[in-house]
């Protein structure tokens, strides 16, 4: 089971960070613990549900390896604020199966003078009953002037004895130039054996107006070297097209170093996003080089967006892919994954989303897809200007029956914790 396999070994990583850095002083093995986004509606790689289900507890080793640092990911950046603006927000989560140990979250969010702070403390459930804390995320966001914003995020975990401890450390820091060009400079920094940080990933990204409707992003991303210096690893180009308010095309390469200087072909992601009345559409296609050196076809997606009803939304993403599990690839593409969310609105200001997985039998594709996952979310306006939120994950036993494996219920004073209008579909961005 996915969910539950998922998270075992989250805990399994973690037991075994804090062991060996009790036995291990100097280990530069560092793990890096980030607490969730925002979670109606989550897009990334077409994989909407797992973001939902870990991004309070999702896992990642900071570790020099290409494959796992491709990408910084941008910190929320500063909001300009009237007044003073402040909330806190709840929840507990925990499986009905007891598979997996129960844990809950506190969050507090303050806006004051350009000055945006995020806190949030995640405890799991001890041996012995109580709940002990187990990780800290702090994000700031301050506007230094008209143009500058820089954002920090510092994670936190817990070492053998229960004391706190800075795992990683992410800088942002966003320019905007005369002509609409911006600048962004990205760092990823984390904690040698003597407790220092060390820059070990920088993002260094530019993004111009070359002409009406047209913008180029770049994008560097270096490695520490080990000898106190940076390589480049990987450069990316994406060109975006923008025709009236209808139409949006895209295309982005990557390409990664060979070591030697030299730069070789990765990937290419070639989108369009297109709006017609109510209904929002996006076509994507990835290329990546075959054994031959001939860009091809690995993975086409296609998504859908349209209000169905009233205060309804349906959100619907079909991939294809030439990887099916179990079955040797012949290079033809395969619909492996059906993604559909359906949203709904009340009149009380109640919101509803409900989101399923639906995915080939590994070794069958003569069989249609069944469902492997169900997410239910539901946002209702509580007592005293609070807003109570419930997020339960359903998967299927042997027999297909779905049952919950994972429930996360909780209360925030957030004003706008309900903020999707589905009266309208978003125009492409």
């Amino acid at each position: 089971m996915r969910v539950l396999s998922d998270m075992a070994r989250f805990q399994q990583l973690s037991r075994y960070f804090i062991r060996r850095r009790c036995e291990f002083s100097k280990l530069s093995v560092h793990l890096a613990f980030f607490v969730e986004q925002p979670r109606y509606i989550v897009e990334q790689n077409n994989r909407k549900i797992r973001f939902m289900i870990f991004g309070r507890l999702v896992k990642s080793f900071a570790l020099s390896l290409l494959p796992a640092a491709v990408v910084i990911p941008q910190i929320c950046r500063a909001q300009d604020s009237s007044g003073n603006q402040s909330w806190t927000a709840s929840s507990q989560q925990e499986s009905p199966g007891g598979a997996v140990n129960p844990t809950r979250k506190k969050e507090t969010h303050t806006e004051a003078d350009g000055r945006v702070v995020d806190r949030t403390s995640v405890e799991t459930l001890g041996p012995d009953g109580r709940y002990v804390p187990y990780s800290d995320t702090e994000k700031e966001s301050r506007r230094i002037n008209d143009t500058t914003v820089r954002n920090i995020e510092r994670t936190f975990g817990r070492d053998c004895d229960g004391h706190r401890t800075l795992i990683q450390e992410r800088q942002e820091e966003s320019r905007t130039l005369p002509g609409g060009e911006q600048k962004v400079i990205r760092t990823v920094s984390n904690p040698d054996g003597n407790g220092r940080l060390q820059v070990v990933q920088r993002d260094l990204e530019d993004s111009k107006q070359v002409s009406p409707g047209v913008r180029v992003t770049n994008t560097t991303v270096s490695m520490a070297d080990g000898n106190g210096g940076f390589s480049a690893a990987v450069q990316t180009e994406q060109r975006e097209t923008k025709s009236g308010d209808a139409r949006v095309e895209s295309k982005k390469s990557t390409l990664l170093s060979d070591g030697t200087g030299s730069w070789k072909l990765s990937e290419v992601r070639e989108s369009m996003t297109q709006q017609d009345g109510l209904v929002r559409s996006k076509d994507e296609r990835v290329l990546r080089p075959d054994s031959t050196g001939k860009l091809t076809v690995v993975e086409h997606t296609v998504n859908k967006q349209a209000q169905t009803a009233a205060r309804e939304g349906r959100d619907t993403t079909e991939t294809y892919s030439t990887n099916v599990p179990g079955v040797a690839g012949d290079g033809s593409l395969q619909l492996v994954q059906r993604e559909t969310t359906i949203q709904r609105t009340t009149s009380a200001g109640a919101q509803s989303t409900i989101q399923q997985i639906e995915q080939a039998r590994p070794g069958n594709l003569s069989d249609d897809l069944h469902v492997t996952q169900e997410a239910i979310d539901i946002v209702r306006p509580g007592g005293g200007g609070t807003t109570d939120r419930s997020h339960i994950i359903l998967t299927p036993d042997s027999d297909g029956r779905l049952g919950q494996v994972w429930i996360d219920t909780g209360k925030t004073d957030n004003p706008s914790a309900i903020t999707v209008d589905t009266s309208s579909s978003a125009k492409p961005q």
